[in-house]
């Protein structure tokens, strides 16, 4: 529903108290119509990084696409990639664009990427077709949560295993064992994020310096490259 113009001036009011809008950036979001700012912040006041993605060596442009899309629709901003044969290149029109508002981060391997994930307070739950594993629905999301996914063919690496805190698996009841990585990334993160809003509580949310920062980066990709370049050049630490 659209806003009027005094709507729309008492909910820049609302942001502006907020410290979301400042004086600092004024001049980066009295560029974007309201209606659009607001669109962003809806998507913004829903993000996370307590739950968050690590693929190691989705090698098909369509899946890398798909897990990022679903990522992205789920509310999860950060997603880890370790490549495998081929190179990280998703698919642009199974993507939607939704890549463009993550934050991606490549990791040269895997040891180094849930070596990272750790250092950040995450615990990495790997899908796994073997044994020791635990169904999606047990996995205790009392804390921030890694879920890793494999090779589209031969699954996460045995490295990848020993390395992770546990394994899950989703529970199936026709003749197939597994899903698509794909649908396999979507099922999941419904079921961890929905449970872990519950459990988290604010602690699911972004903090403010997080969505602020993330605030600034979104408007200026609104931005055309022209103007972009001309508010970077004039509003110090934006990008």
């Amino acid at each position: 529903m659209r806003m009027t113009k005094e709507e729309e001036r008492q909910w820049i009011e609302e942001r502006m108290a907020e410290g979301l809008l400042t004086e600092e950036n004024r001049m980066l979001w009295e560029m974007i119509l309201p209606s659009r700012l607001k669109r962003m912040y809806d998507v913004l006041k829903e993000r996370t990084r307590y739950i968050t993605i690590l693929t190691e060596a989705v090698d098909d442009p369509h899946n890398q696409a798909a897990v990022l899309r679903s990522a992205e629709a789920f509310g999860i901003q950060d997603v880890f990639v370790v490549t495998g044969r081929a190179p990280f290149e998703p698919n642009k029109f199974v993507t939607k664009h939704a890549d463009k508002w993550l934050t991606i981060h490549q990791k040269p391997d895997i040891q180094t990427a849930i070596k990272d994930l750790k250092a950040k307070g995450y615990q990495v739950f790997a899908s796994y077709l073997g044994e020791g594993t635990v169904p999606l629905q047990q996995i205790d999301l009392s804390k921030p949560t890694a879920l890793l996914f494999g090779n589209e063919h031969s699954g996460v690496s045995e490295e990848a295993v020993e390395l992770a805190d546990g394994k899950f698996v989703i529970p199936m009841s026709g003749f197939v064992q597994s899903f698509n990585i794909s649908v396999a990334a979507a099922i999941s993160l419904y079921d961890v994020t929905s449970r872990a809003k519950q459990m988290a509580k604010e602690r699911y949310y972004l903090p403010l310096a997080e969505k602020k920062e993330l605030y600034e980066h979104w408007m200026m990709l609104s931005l055309s490259p022209r103007v972009r370049k001309m508010v970077a050049s004039k509003v110090g630490g934006l990008r």
